[in-house]
């Protein structure tokens, strides 16, 4: 089971990358765009983790996180994001209940390596992902590594998390906009053909590996699916 993390950001900019760079590494990101959001949804469920922006609507940052230690008990691991980087807010923070502090602005590598610092320091790692297979395709997420009929595929960064994406959900169909987003974490203006290009060279080397029916199809006017 994926872990569960909050994402408590006003701003629908950094919580929507925030929100790719968590579903990219295979966590299940639930978005809040007020402190009071936040707390009506922690009252339903608790997350495995919380990112907390500080400068939030109706309640604070500050005030969540007195209300999540102090009136709730609740002992899970809270990420600080903010822009603020004196040394005595970081300590304030730290000293009221924070576990780590993510200065704005930030690297999503650097994102990723203190959720997973704070999810072993709680005691809850990061679980081995398990394969997908689809027919005669087996991907290891853990090891970045495909089969095809047994046989290890030589795939370039981007051409293995396209796979990966439709090996997650194969009976979706993704539009190239939503797969350049997602895999080039950038705009998508029309023009770009490089979606194009690397489904090509997949198709290509899943033939070289001799599987001879089609994996990737093109759905006309809208993009590619597995099939």
């Amino acid at each position: 089971m994926k872990e569960q993390i909050m994402i408590v950001e006003d701003e629908p900019d950094i919580n929507s990358l925030l929100l790719k760079i968590l579903e990219s590494a295979g966590y299940e990101a639930v978005p809040a765009f007020s402190g009071t959001e936040a707390a009506l949804l922690l009252e339903k469920k608790m997350p495995d983790l919380i990112l907390l922006d500080l400068m939030l609507p109706g309640l604070s940052g500050e005030e969540l996180l007195h209300k999540l230690r102090d009136a709730m008990h609740w002992d899970g691991p809270i990420l600080i994001l903010s822009a603020k980087t004196a040394l005595k807010d970081k300590v304030t923070l730290l000293e009221n209940g924070a576990d780590d502090y993510i200065t704005k602005p930030f690297e999503p590598e650097e994102v990723i390596a203190r959720i997973q610092a704070a999810l072993r320091r709680s005691g809850k790692p990061k679980d081995a992902a398990a394969p997908l297979s689809y027919k005669s395709l087996i991907l290891y997420p853990d090891l970045r590594k495909v089969l095809a009929n047994g046989r290890e595929l030589s795939l370039t960064a981007h051409e293995y998390e396209l796979l990966y994406l439709f090996l997650q959900t194969p009976e979706k169909v993704y539009s190239r906009e939503r797969l350049y987003e997602l895999v080039w974490k950038g705009g998508y203006y029309g023009e770009n053909n490089t979606v194009n290009v690397h489904v090509s060279n997949i198709r290509k080397k899943l033939k070289t590996a001799g599987l001879t029916e089609e994996y990737i199809v093109t759905v006309y006017g809208i993009g590619f699916k597995l099939q």
